[in-house]
């Protein structure tokens, strides 16, 4: 059973976003950067967070634990599956994130960084209802398949609070950065790790390692109106904003991880990547020499063979294909280079087997993907917690759509962090590479100094 009522269309759906945030769990994905869809969710009927080899499972009846694969954990509360319905994304299923870190349930990977974030893995909510704003059809409605007791009057609550002319104000203290914006590598040290992931690759360990660094100040209060100047700044088509109890998470993500649709799956892996110009010449300069250049080609293609192995563990032999390479996406601040490979989902197999197979995305990690996850655990001081897993969502349908969690803003525990790295190849630069990791965190550090961060000789 499929409920579905229709709701003014709004180009910005922040106002809708805002009505809702009084809710448990509320989370918006956020298509206003060019992508189709807003998903905007709320007061989820379970919700899942694992930390370590433990997940946390809360509903109605009270809280459970188990010690279960995360993927079958979620499988399990999504329950049978049902049909999809055209035009509609998601009605309900699970949502959230699952961080980089969840990798080492499936990894052997050595505890040498720092665990600063003190977040779960993986959090999740199972909702049962969504609003849908279609940026094609210039359409919005208020969806749910009904699969929970209650969600009924939940709707008619919900329906009340859109109809409102203005959102309450949520009650708090305005966000503020406080003090100065620190990078856990100075100049020197990148150099250092720079070298070392020079010297593995020279040694024949690996072809190429992602290697990033971590952006940190003291924040409080709420971040919503910071997402809201970030993706006014950074439009992106994967965006996020999860406003949940444990952390709130400002994603202006322009990588698509992986989509299942009716048995298609597609991944778009980033790597390449230039700065805009300060003038239409300089910028059309740029864009043609990413794209045509050799090393940015090759480090491309590494990782679509990467994912096409990833692929092709959940597909039908044959069917794994890269259907676009080295395509130009230009965003605020930065060209990409973007290739897509498609594949067809093997009898069997669902989204989820497909994600555990794929995760976590090789665009962020290098190749050989393990090798080169070993290397960045040695080399980066600070694990990465959510930053370089996944946003996006499983619905009951079986259809997926994730992002991968770069561009990525966190903020919990009086504390706002934000990532950006690169891809070090043989024939890599220490000084290009390190610019790079700067253009592409220059948005999210503007994002801190508008709201009072400072910046001295490590920021």
């Amino acid at each position: 059973m499929l409920y579905s009522t229709p709701l003014p269309y709004r180009a910005d759906a922040s106002a809708y976003f805002a009505a809702i945030r009084d809710l448990a769990w509320p989370a918006w994905l956020d298509g206003g950067g060019g992508g189709r869809y807003d998903i905007l969710v709320a007061d989820p009927a379970v919700t899942a967070e694992i930390r370590g080899e433990r997940t946390e499972i809360r509903d109605a009846s009270g809280v459970r634990y188990s010690n279960g694969d995360p993927f079958d954990v979620v499988r399990e509360l999504l329950g049978e599956a049902i049909l999809p319905m055209p035009d509609i994304p998601f009605a309900g299923g699970a949502l959230g994130y699952w961080g980089y870190d969840l990798a080492r349930r499936y990894a052997h990977l050595p505890a040498v960084a720092s665990d600063a974030e003190h977040l779960p893995e993986m959090a999740v909510g199972i909702y049962d209802w969504a609003i849908i704003v279609d940026h094609q059809e210039l359409n919005a409605r208020l969806v749910s398949r009904l699969r929970y007791a209650g969600t009924e009057r939940v709707l008619e609550q919900v329906l009340e609070k859109l109809r409102k002319s203005a959102p309450a104000a949520r009650k708090g203290e305005s966000f503020c950065v406080r003090g100065e914006v620190v990078s856990n590598f100075t100049s020197a040290t990148y150099q250092n790790a720079f070298s070392a992931v020079r010297n593995y690759l020279h040694d024949g360990d690996c072809y190429q390692v992602n290697l990033a660094q971590r952006f940190s100040a003291k924040a409080t209060g709420d971040a919503f109106p910071a997402y809201l100047e970030l993706r006014r700044s950074s439009p992106a088509p994967y965006s996020a904003f999860l406003d949940w109890p444990h952390a709130q998470v400002l994603c202006a993500s322009p990588e698509r991880f992986l989509r299942v649709r009716q048995g298609r799956v597609q991944t778009r892996p980033i790597k390449g990547t230039r700065p805009r110009g300060a003038d239409a010449a300089e910028d059309a300069r740029l864009a043609e020499d990413l794209r045509q250049h050799p090393k940015d080609r090759a480090e491309n293609l590494m990782i679509v063979d990467l994912l096409r192995n990833d692929l092709g563990k959940s597909c039908v032999p044959g069917s794994v294909q890269a259907t676009k390479l080295f395509e130009v996406e230009s965003y605020a601040n930065v060209h990409h280079l973007v290739s897509t490979i498609e594949g067809g989902l093997r009898n069997g197999k669902s989204a989820l087997d497909l994600l555990r197979d794929c995760f976590p995305g090789g665009s962020i990690t290098g190749a050989p993907k393990l090798r080169a996850m070993e290397i960045i655990e040695q080399l980066e001081p600070h694990r990465r917690g959510i930053y370089c897993g996944v946003i996006g969502y499983v619905g009951h349908d079986g259809n997926m759509d994730t992002n991968i969690a770069i561009r990525t803003l966190v903020h919990s525990g009086g504390e706002i962090r934000c990532w950006a790295g690169g891809g070090i190849v043989a024939d890599s630069t220490c000084a290009a590479e390190y610019q790079e990791t700067r253009d592409k965190a220059s948005a999210m550090l503007e994002l801190l100094r508008r709201f009072g961060g400072e910046f001295g000789k490590n920021g």
